[in-house]
């Protein structure tokens, strides 16, 4: 990519912009193509001048923890944008914890613990990133971020924004951010406690029943109401079902793994396959959790 390309598509940033990054390595399932545009911004306000200035119709992609993400093995064209740095901070208050979008859920636990806060003791059993939650409502045991959230400041081209829970609609692993917004910080409010117990109670339930250190994308598909998605898949005779290296979890059937060898195309292929099955079987159409993003290869 020359200069004169990228000064078309992407306004002078003082972050950083790379072209053809490959981005497997980012993501937890280790698949996927390349991004069009890799880029970090410096701070907030690099941030809204890239939105901003983007060309029009280029696509914008915010790429988080990666965990709950297929990127197709075509790879990602226009924008990815990596958030870091500036973007990670954690700060503790008195009754609550403030957090950058690219501070990961654990972190923010563990900052919340140590400042003798409880409350926010389940974002330990959720592997993603702050920004990621807020946009999704990410929830684990028993709880969900709109059980804690007070606001969220969200990047658009027209400037930051700071919306609360209620204006962000939050539903089941869903929120209502403004067209192209981008979650930069958030604050969660909190209460004095020992958060301790909790978090080693969350930590080995986990340990017991997902495969954590396996590359996997976490929960695949939204339970249905009044439904367990693992139940369904393993009724439907699924449970360690093989599509080339994507494997169906035998430890937790709602878990894909890339075995090693896997690429985009089957682990979306696997799931298409169980949702197939599990509609067959119980007459439930599964929803994807994990986003698929991206191009074909």
């Amino acid at each position: 990519m020359s200069a004169r390309t990228m000064q078309r598509a992407i306004p002078h940033l003082r972050g950083r912009v790379r072209a053809g990054v490959a981005l497997a390595p980012l993501t937890w399932f280790r698949v996927g193509g390349a991004a069009e545009w890799l880029v970090r911004p410096a701070d907030a306000e690099d941030l809204v001048t890239l939105l901003a200035g983007v060309a029009p119709g280029m696509p914008v992609t915010v790429l988080g923890a990666a965990s709950n993400l297929i990127i197709r093995d075509g790879g990602l064209p226009g924008v990815v944008l990596r958030l870091g740095g500036a973007f990670g901070e954690v700060v503790a208050e008195a009754d609550g914890v403030v957090a950058g979008a690219a501070a990961l859920d654990v972190t923010v636990a563990e900052h919340a613990a140590a400042a003798g806060l409880s409350g926010l003791e389940f974002l330990c059993g959720i592997p993603g990133s702050i920004g990621g939650a807020v946009a999704m409502n990410a929830g684990a045991y028993g709880s969900e971020l709109r059980d804690v959230l007070d606001w969220a400041e969200v990047a658009t081209s027209a400037g930051l924004v700071r919306l609360s829970a209620g204006e962000l609609q939050l539903s089941y692993r869903h929120a209502v951010l403004p067209a192209g917004g981008v979650v930069v910080r958030a604050r969660f409010h909190a209460r004095p406690g020992d958060a301790a117990p909790r978090m080693a109670e969350i930590r080995a339930a986990r340990e017991a029943a997902q495969p954590v250190r396996a590359r996997t994308g976490g929960s695949t598909f939204k339970n249905p109401p009044g439904q367990k998605a693992w139940a369904l898949i393993d009724a439907a005779g699924c449970r360690g079902l093989m599509r080339g290296g994507a494997q169906v979890s035998e430890k937790h059937c709602n878990f894909l793994l890339n075995t090693g060898t896997a690429t985009a195309a089957e682990l979306e292929a696997l799931g298409e396959e169980v949702r197939a099955r599990v509609l067959d079987h119980s007459g439930i159409s599964l929803d994807w959790e994990i986003k698929r993003l991206g191009v074909a290869a």
